[in-house]
């Protein structure tokens, strides 16, 4: 067993991976033959990820503020605090803060031969700021 101390390494995100102010804290990065990640991301108010996917799927629970998530479709949908979203292996798929409001989200994903997310084009803001259903 090991123990992580809180407060470890918050680190701003890749640009190419994300649109606006967003910042991500480390929870855990499981060692072989293990395949857990998951992270804490906090969004400045209109920012968000680009378009991905991930191999084994992803889920969310938002711990705080108000976001969004979008799916290639086109829908929109509103995601608040406390709210658990699934999002299934290979669905193209983007999430992150309302236009006006912060959101924090834990991401939790399983790596396949080390790959746990897929990244694709930014989210154009014309789909960011669709009415949400």
């Amino acid at each position: 067993m090991e123990i992580f101390p809180a407060g470890r390494d918050t680190k701003p995100v890749p640009a190419e991976w994300f649109t606006g102010t967003v910042w991500q804290d480390p929870i855990w990065d499981a060692p072989d033959p293990a395949r857990m990640r998951a992270l804490k991301v906090t969004f400045a108010p209109g920012a968000r990820t680009a378009w991905h996917t991930h191999p084994l799927g992803q889920t969310l629970y938002v711990v705080s503020g108000v976001g969004r998530i979008g799916l290639r479709s086109g829908e929109v949908q509103v995601i608040r605090e406390g709210d658990t979203v699934w999002i299934p292996p290979g669905e193209e798929h983007w999430h992150g803060a309302s236009p006006d409001t912060m959101m924090s989200h834990i991401a939790i994903q399983e790596a396949e031969n080390g790959v746990a997310a897929v990244w694709m084009e930014h989210v154009t803001d014309s789909d960011y700021l669709q009415t949400p259903a």
